[in-house]
């Protein structure tokens, strides 16, 4: 099992003492032995320990920044959620394929935010906004906020919030399997708990430094007995030697483990494997050794947002991955619901 998530190394912001979290972070990685150091800001970071680029992203992920979050105004997060609330950023995971290695660029590096109440207002005020409808917020999506939870209990702290609310509702998706602290938390079913799933071959090759598929199907079990609502991604689905039998496989051991009540209200997001040149590039960088497959030659280009295009499998395998990953979905959780997206 993969232990939780303790950083090596702690960059504290001075203006992060002045909230209550910031000092009690810092006196707990004091007590932890763990070396802190100050910086001028938590997008300030330079300097991390390592003779060259590869090790330096290596320290960078083991390294935790307790920072104040200035901007406020939340980004959409559309489909999944109105909003993207801000709780955290970066991830301790090793995901090979991982967007954030471009989107985070040279700032590889978690962020936690200890600013929760202002944070928790600006919410306030989009919920206001369009009420009496419910607003959706979709938790730290640069970041796998369970996975340094167990340090903060920033997100605990969230879906107690949510669960006070009247127009609000939480979602968040993790990899990892350390959810007991938050099994006793008031969520009042305004949570949506979703686990991030793939089959034994691309958890083993590509996402190193997460959960096993065993230890997350038995993390969402105690979600479930816990009344959480629960949901699933399947992502990336990557077609390599064996997948179709692989996905099956991964969807029968999660049908065995789940409790009857909690499949009457389950969601499954089937997000394909797509990269850009500029991922590609990064990836290569990072993972040199990674088998993961980027031949453009193989894909089809898709065209994206903001001019960078995007290479997904051809029309005939997504078809495919509809007929093996979809119908199984169907077949072992008739009343679930099914989101694609390429």
């Amino acid at each position: 099992m993969v232990k939780p998530f303790v950083p090596q190394l702690v960059y504290i912001e001075p203006r992060a003492l002045e909230y209550p979290l910031g000092v009690q972070l810092r006196d707990k990685f004091k007590d932890m032995g763990v070396e802190i150091r100050e910086t001028t800001s938590h997008n300030q970071v330079r300097n991390l320990p390592g003779d060259n680029d590869f090790q330096k992203y290596r320290t960078a992920k083991s390294t935790l920044v307790v920072g104040v979050r200035k901007t406020l105004k939340f980004d959409t997060s559309k489909p999944s959620a109105e909003y993207a609330i801000p709780f955290a950023t970066g991830c301790m995971g090793h995901c090979h394929y991982c967007y954030l290695q471009t989107t985070m660029g040279s700032k590889p590096y978690i962020r936690t935010y200890v600013n929760t109440d202002e944070i928790f207002d600006a919410a306030e005020q989009y919920m206001k906004e369009r009420a009496p409808e419910e607003t959706r917020f979709e938790a730290s999506c640069t970041s796998d906020i369970v996975g340094i939870d167990h340090l903060t209990h920033t997100l605990k702290h969230a879906i107690e919030y949510f669960g006070r609310s009247e127009h609000g509702q939480l979602r968040f998706v993790t990899k990892f399997a350390h959810v007991d602290h938050l099994l006793d938390a008031d969520h009042k079913g305004r949570t949506r708990f979703r686990f991030s799933i793939n089959d034994d071959y691309v958890i083993k090759y590509f996402e190193p430094g997460t959960s096993r598929l065993k230890d997350r199907i038995e993390a969402a079990v105690k979600v479930a007995e816990a009344g959480y609502p629960l949901g699933f991604i399947v992502a990336p689905i990557y077609l390599h030697e064996g997948w179709q039998q692989g996905y099956p496989e991964m969807l029968e051991h999660l049908e065995a483990a789940l409790p009857a009540h909690a499949k009457k209200n389950l969601t499954f997001e089937l997000i394909q494997h797509r990269f850009t040149k500029p991922a590609k590039r990064v990836i290569q960088k990072n993972y040199p050794m990674s088998k993961l497959e980027l031949d453009e030659n193989k894909r089809k280009y898709k065209w994206g947002r903001y001019g960078i295009g995007k290479y997904v499998y051809q029309n005939e395998e997504q078809e495919e991955i509809k007929d093996v990953i979809g119908s199984n979905i169907y077949k072992m959780f008739p009343q679930s619901r099914i989101e694609y997206f390429t």
